[in-house]
Order: structure tokens, then sequence, then C-alpha cells
């Protein structure tokens, strides 16, 4: 990684311009064109040190509810169900962890009732049955960024 790439990653972490060319844009913070920072991103997505650019709520801030759940799946379904968790749209993380309850994942939706009835419907299609439902009883938001 080079310095320009660390100064985009630092650029980008929490300063992403909120435009129609924001590459543009962050070429002029960081005296670049437009298509070395959308070269350098796309390289940096390809290389796996960018996962992901896009913008974060807070859901209850949106009237929306958030919840953390585990699953206990069976070796020979992760695949399977981390497949079907992964096509709601309100799911937002999703993590394999060496535990009996082995697949964590966050969901957001309107209401509670939403979730429930996801859950359910999970359950129903991969045949897991054991998936808690943990809502948040006080919310902790840390903001990080990371200097590289």
């Amino acid at each position: 990684m080079n310095k320009t790439d660390r100064n985009i990653l630092n650029e980008i972490q929490s300063d992403f311009p909120i435009s129609s060319r924001p590459y543009h844009d962050l070429g002029i913070r960081l005296n670049l064109t437009e298509n070395e920072v959308i070269e350098a991103v796309g390289r940096l997505k390809a290389e796996g040190v960018i996962r992901r650019i896009g913008g974060n709520f807070h859901s209850a801030h949106l009237n929306f509810v958030s919840t953390l759940c585990a699953a206990k799946v069976p070796e020979d379904k992760i695949d399977m169900f981390v497949d079907v968790v992964n096509a709601y749209p309100g799911v937002t993380h999703n993590y394999l962890r060496k535990n009996a309850y082995n697949i964590w994942f966050t969901f957001i939706a309107e209401d509670m009732a939403h979730i429930d009835n996801a859950l359910r419907e999970i359950a129903e299609m991969t045949g897991v049955t054991e998936i808690l439902n943990l809502p948040a009883e006080k919310m902790f938001k840390i903001k990080v960024d990371f200097e590289v």
C-alpha cells in the first residue's frame, strides 16, 4: 500500500463526499484526478482492503428497530443458512463464530414484528430452529477511524 492509498483510506472513512461526483471531490482534496481515485479505490476493493463503501444510518432515528441474532446451525447447513439470511435486505452483518451458536447477524426492520416474522421464515426455509433474537437494551455506538 502506497502513500496515496493511505491518504485515500484516511479521507473516505468519515468524510466521503455526498455529491454527484464524490471521487472528483476526493481528488481535489488529495491533489489527484478523479480517475486516479476511482482506480485506487477499485484496486483496494479488489485486494480486500476496502470491503464496502456506503452510508450508515442510526436506525432508531428513522423509527426502525434493530436486533442481534444468533443461530445454532449444523456445519452441513451453514452455507445454505447464510444464503437465506443474507437474502433479507435488513441483514447488515453476518459472522461465523466458533460457538454452539455459530452464526451471528444483525437485523434492522420497521418493527420487531417484521423481524420476528422473518426469523420464522428463515427457520422454516432452513430447518434451523434455534435462532435467538437479542434486541439491544441500550445502544452503544462507537465511531472508530483508523489512521492508515
